[in-house]
């Protein structure tokens, strides 16, 4: 993101994000990828709809004998204060962040992400 400071543009690390290591179906990123392109997005957008919509219900219904076999390491940045509510969540109903991650993906709201130019803003 960039600041104005002094009159000047600055271009600073957004400090809301945060960097998180986690293991997601391989199948699962490679639909968000498609849907990233098409809504000229990145993945971590669409992901962070999702996440925010399963908090809002506040109940999630996971089988984990249907875990996905596929899953690769996945690295990425999300909102500080959504992943540190993710893992709350994520203790509280006994399941790993990437299962709630991946649940999230069904909850996705297209209408309500971040375009590609986010990260390019101006504060």
């Amino acid at each position: 993101m960039w600041k104005v400071i002094n009159g000047r543009l600055v271009q600073q690390a957004d400090q809301s994000r945060v960097k998180f290591r986690t293991n997601i179906s391989k199948a699962i990123i490679n639909e968000l990828t498609r849907l990233a392109i098409e809504n000229d997005t990145h993945i971590n957008y669409l992901i962070e709809t999702g996440l925010q919509q399963v908090l809002n219900q506040g109940v999630i219904t996971y089988n984990k004998d249907l875990r996905p076999k596929d899953r690769v390491q996945y690295k990425t940045t999300y909102d500080k204060e959504l992943l540190e509510n993710v893992k709350e969540f994520a203790k509280k109903h006994n399941l790993y962040i990437n299962d709630v991650i991946e649940y999230s993906v069904g909850y996705m709201n297209i209408r309500d992400i971040k375009d590609r130019s986010y990260k390019h803003r101006i504060e």
